[in-house]
């Protein structure tokens, strides 16, 4: 990976009546409404993320 690679994040699913924990990794990615597109550096920590909660959110291909 480069250093400057980026990836975009969509979330696609509602974190109502989901567990806390959850919630936060959502925050933590910057998503805070449903089909929100957010840009993040392409890192280990951010695909660890995103593989928690596939179910919320997901990639967007260019």
């Amino acid at each position: 990976m480069a250093n400057n690679s980026t990836i975009k994040i969509k979330q696609i699913g509602s974190p109502i009546r989901r567990p806390k924990d959850q919630r936060k990794i959502l925050v933590g990615l910057g998503l805070d409404k449903m089909h929100k597109v957010v840009e993040r550096q392409d890192t280990p920590e951010v695909r660890g993320a995103i593989a928690k909660i596939p179910h919320l959110v997901t990639v967007v291909e260019d």
